[in-house]
Formats: structure tokens, C-alpha cells, sequence
């Protein structure tokens, strides 16, 4: 049997962390104090999953604008959901001298060998947004209140159906309605939050019949959308129509935890007929992440909503948390109760968030600057 990548990569790590731990010289993997130094000579590495995604340049970007504006430098690595690239680029860094980590990690389980290697040198580790599970050696977690965000899209679905109006109070649509749900990828922590919020919100009305899972797919496993793939979403649409909606009967919403999940699944109903003026109505669409294409569709009335967490204040979060450790203090925390990543709590930041409707895109989106009129009405960032 060939010896796999994950296990090169393992031993890799140990190794990495046998040499670091018996070196000295070069920053903080010599336990050096870095809160006597000048923020011009401390290298921040900042690990991000992928470039796929609309959402993690805008963080990438933010990241290493506000660190390098505080001085800092900054080593920003994407790792193109890959795991093992992910893994090489994390070595690396600590081997370069990197003073403290943020890590966005593609599998929260995956970078046990680098942490280990990280503590040994003396590294604070930052788990950005997605948590780092199975380690003792995650320093600080910065990210959205995510169960908050599974309720908020869970509600967005409700209001959109006419259950629900927004201020709480209830709709006066009945039902029943045909629904199906979809959650994120397996081996992001965030996952788990999402769907349980969503759920929790949602299971009064399907039990009470309200709502109706046509194909019986309820389950966080049976849902989940590997590395939140668009195509992934969309091929599973595909068979949920096929095998679940021959008879003639309509999809009448869809939780959707992610922008890009959301048009996968709009592009499937559409290749069936539905569409937002004619006999078949698309259904109520769910989201999350606000991204341009999205946002085009919420204010064309394709999407009906998603659910906006600015990265700018998250950035913002992980520098400040950065700079604590740098200074040798100790990161501000605001809840160090809820994330528990199988081994310790994590102190964490965790920042509000907005559900966006049509009539939210200009007070919420464009009049804070996140983006323009223009970039709203072309779908398309400005380069």
C-alpha cells in the first residue's frame, strides 16, 4: 500500500516540531519577547483556505491590510481548499520565524503536527472564524455569533414563506409548504452551529406540519455540502427535484447556509422551470456571506435574503488579538463559555451580524462603504 500524503505530511510536522523545539534564534520560536520589539521586525502568517470564494479574499485582504497598517508584516497564504497545501504553508511559517499565527482552517481537525510544532516555538495561534478543533494549542478564537447566524437564516425562511413577519410577530401565511435544507461542509466547526440554530428554529414548524421536508433528508450528514462547493449544491438540487418533486408538487423554500451553496441551488431550480415572474415560483432562498453575485440576486428578487458578517470588524478582531499576544498581554474576550473544541474552551470574540433583505441593501451594505450602488446593480466587485 503507497504511504499516503496525510501521513508524509504527519511526519513532516513532528519533525518540524522535534527541530524547532531543539533550535534557537529567530523570533518568537526561540521564546523570544516580541513585546520590547518594533512592529517592523514581528511576522504575522495569516492562513487562508481558498481563493474560490469571494468571501475569504475579502478576509485575506482586510487581515493583512489592518495588520500592515499597525506596522506589522504579514505572510498571507492560501492554501486552494487543499489540506496537506495547507498543512506545507503552516511549516513554513513557523520554519520562517512567524511571530504569531491566524489560521482559517480548511479542516478544523487537520493541523494537530503544526499546532504542537507552534507551541513548542512559542507561537500564539489565532483560529480565524472557522475553530480549530482537537488541540490544546488554540490561543484565541475570532468569529460570528454562529448559531445566532443558523437562526437568523432559519428566520429569513420563515418571513420569506409569510409564517413570520420581521419583527418577530406571526405571519399570516399557513401552509403547509414544501421545503428542503442544506447545510455547510462536515469538517468546518462553523457547520454544526449553523444547522443547530437553523434547526432548533425550524423544528417547531415541521413538527407541527407547517413546513415539510418533502425528500426526508433532515440530518446534518444527509444535508452537509462538502468544502461548501457551488456545483456540489447544485448536482444535489438536481436529484432532490428528480426524486423527490416528479409528481407535479413545487419546492417552496430552501435554507441555504452560503451565497455560493444559494446559486448553486437557484441555478438548478431554474434549469427546471422555476423562476422568479413565472407559473413556477422560484423558492425561498436562504444565505450567507453577502457576496456581490448575491446580493444582485436578493435586489433582483431571485434571493431572498442572506445573512452579512463584515469581515472588515473581523479583521479587525483578529489584529487586535494579534497585537495582544505581540504585546504580551492577554486578547480581549467576549464569551468563554460557548467554544469548546473537544479538548479546551477557547476564549473567543464573537461579533454581531445582519440578515440582508432587498429593502436592507443600501443602508446595510452600501451606505457602510461594504458596496457600491454600482457594484450592487453590476453583481460584480470592482477590481
Amino acid at each position: 500500500m503507497p504511504v499516503s500524503r496525510k501521513f508524509l505530511v504527519a511526519l513532516g510536522s513532528a519533525a518540524l516540531a522535534l527541530s524547532l523545539a531543539a533550535c534557537s534564534g529567530g523570533g518568537a520560536g526561540s521564546g523570544d519577547n516580541t513585546s520590547d520589539k518594533k512592529p517592523g521586525d514581528l511576522t504575522i502568517g495569516v492562513a487562508m483556505p481558498t481563493q474560490t470564494s469571494e468571501r475569504w479574499i475579502a478576509d485575506g485582504n482586510a487581515v493583512k491590510s489592518k495588520l500592515e497598517s499597525k506596522g506589522y508584516k504579514v505572510d498571507l497564504q492560501y492554501a486552494g481548499d487543499d489540506i496537506p497545501t495547507q498543512s506545507q504553508q503552516v511549516d513554513q511559517m513557523i520554519t520562517q520565524g512567524a511571530d504569531v499565527l491566524i489560521i482559517a482552517a480548511i479542516d478544523g481537525t487537520a493541523l494537530s503536527g503544526q499546532l504542537q510544532a507552534a507551541a513548542d516555538a512559542k507561537i500564539p495561534v489565532i483560529s480565524y472564524d472557522r475553530l480549530i478543533r482537537g488541540s490544546k494549542n488554540v490561543d484565541f478564537y475570532v468569529s460570528f455569533d454562529n448559531y445566532k447566524v443558523g437562526v437568523a437564516q432559519a428566520t429569513a425562511l420563515l418571513v420569506g414563506l409569510g409564517l413570520q413577519n420581521k419583527d418577530g410577530s406571526k405571519g399570516t401565511a399557513k401552509g403547509p409548504f414544501n421545503i428542503e435544507l442544506f447545510a455547510g461542509s462536515l469538517d468546518d466547526n462553523n457547520t454544526q452551529y449553523f444547522f443547530g440554530g437553523a434547526m432548533d428554529t425550524l423544528k417547531p414548524f415541521i413538527d407541527a406540519g407547517t413546513l415539510k421536508v418533502k425528500s426526508k433528508q433532515t440530518t446534518k450528514e444527509q444535508v452537509a455540502t462538502l468544502r461548501w462547493q457551488q456545483e456540489t449544491a447544485q448536482k444535489r438540487m438536481e436529484d432532490l427535484l428528480t426524486s423527490s418533486y416528479n409528481d407535479g408538487s413545487v419546492v417552496n423554500g430552501v435554507l441555504s447556509p452560503y451565497d455560493g451553496i444559494s446559486r448553486g441551488i437557484i441555478t438548478a431550480l431554474q434549469n427546471a422551470g422555476y423562476s422568479a415572474t413565472g407559473k413556477k415560483k422560484l423558492p425561498v432562498v436562504t444565505g450567507q456571506d453577502a457576496e456581490i453575485a448575491s446580493i444582485k440576486l436578493i435586489n433582483d428578487g431571485v434571493q431572498n435574503s442572506t445573512v452579512f458578517k463584515d469581515t472588515r470588524l473581523l479583521a479587525d478582531q483578529a489584529a487586535n488579538a494579534a497585537e495582544a499576544f505581540l504585546q504580551d498581554k492577554t486578547p480581549q474576550a467576549n464569551d468563554s463559555e460557548t467554544y469548546n473544541n473537544g479538548v479546551k474552551v477557547v476564549p473567543s470574540y464573537l461579533l454581531p451580524i445582519a440578515t440582508v433583505y432587498k429593502d436592507d441593501i443600501k443602508a446595510t451594505l452600501i451606505d457602510s462603504g461594504y458596496w457600491t450602488a454600482e457594484e450592487v446593480a453590476a453583481g460584480q466587485a470592482k477590481k
